[in-house]
C-alpha cells in the first residue's frame, strides 16, 4: 500500500480540480476531527489496490490475474443502525478514488454495508467482515478495461464491496482491512455489453471518531 502511494502519487495531481479538492477535504477531516467525537459512528481512511481481471467469486477461489492498473481511494462511512441483542450494524459507506496505468480516470462510490462483528478472539484481535452487494459507482470515464465486444460500455455500474477488518484491543479506532471493490452490471441488468466491471484487491486503514 505504502509503494502505491509513494511510487504512483505524482500521478494524483491529474485529478480534476473537484475529485482533489473533496480528496483533500476528507485527508483534513482524517486528521482534525476532534477526540471528543467519541462513538460518533463515522470513520475516515485510505486504501489502495490493484486490478485483477475476475468477479470477487472467483478472486476468492484463486482464479484471478493482475494486471498494471490502480486504484487509491480516500473513503468515510457513517454507522446508521445498530441491532441490540445480534452484534451487527448498518453503515453507508463512499469511496473517491484515482486510477491509473491502462487508463486515467475518476471513480465515486457509494453503498449501505453490513458490518458483522461476531467472530471470536476479540480479546486479541478483533476482526470484522463487511459487505454491500448492492449500491452505486460513477467513473468521469468509460474504463478500457470495461468495454465489450462490441466496444461500448458504461460509467455508471452497481458498486459491491467485501471487507475483512481487523483492529487491536489496545487501539479500538485504528482500523486496518483488506478490501474487495467491485464495479458490476448486476448480471447484466444494467447494461448488456458483455463485460466484466472492473475489480480492485486493496489494503487499507480507516480511523473511527
Amino acid at each position: 500500500m505504502l509503494a502505491l502511494l509513494f511510487t504512483h502519487g505524482r500521478r494524483c495531481q491529474t485529478l480534476q480540480p473537484l475529485t482533489r479538492t473533496f480528496g483533500w477535504a476528507l485527508c483534513a477531516g482524517l486528521l482534525t476531527l476532534p477526540a471528543w467525537a467519541s462513538d460518533s459512528g463515522w470513520s475516515m481512511g485510505l486504501y489502495a489496490g490493484k486490478y485483477h481481471n475476475q468477479e470477487p467469486a472467483s478472486f476468492l477461489v484463486g482464479r484471478s490475474e493482475f494486471k498494471d492498473h490502480y486504484l487509491l481511494a480516500v473513503t468515510a462511512s457513517k454507522r446508521l443502525w445498530r441491532a441490540q441483542n445480534w452484534p451487527l450494524e448498518l453503515e453507508l459507506d463512499a469511496m473517491l478514488g484515482q486510477q491509473w496505468g491502462q487508463a486515467t480516470l475518476s471513480e465515486v462510490a457509494v453503498a449501505p454495508v453490513l458490518r458483522w462483528s461476531g467472530l471470536p478472539g476479540r480479546d486479541t484481535l478483533a476482526v470484522d467482515v463487511r459487505a454491500g452487494p448492492l449500491g452505486f459507482s460513477y467513473t468521469n470515464i468509460i474504463s478500457p478495461l470495461e468495454r465489450g465486444v462490441n466496444d461500448q460500455g458504461s460509467r455508471t455500474l452497481n458498486f459491491l464491496m467485501l471487507e475483512l477488518t481487523a483492529t487491536a484491543p489496545r487501539n479500538p479506532r485504528s482500523e486496518w482491512f483488506a478490501r474487495l471493490h467491485h464495479r458490476c452490471t448486476i448480471y447484466d441488468l444494467m447494461n448488456n455489453y458483455g463485460a466484466n466491471g472492473e475489480d480492485f484487491f486493496a489494503l487499507g486503514w480507516r480511523r473511527r471518531f
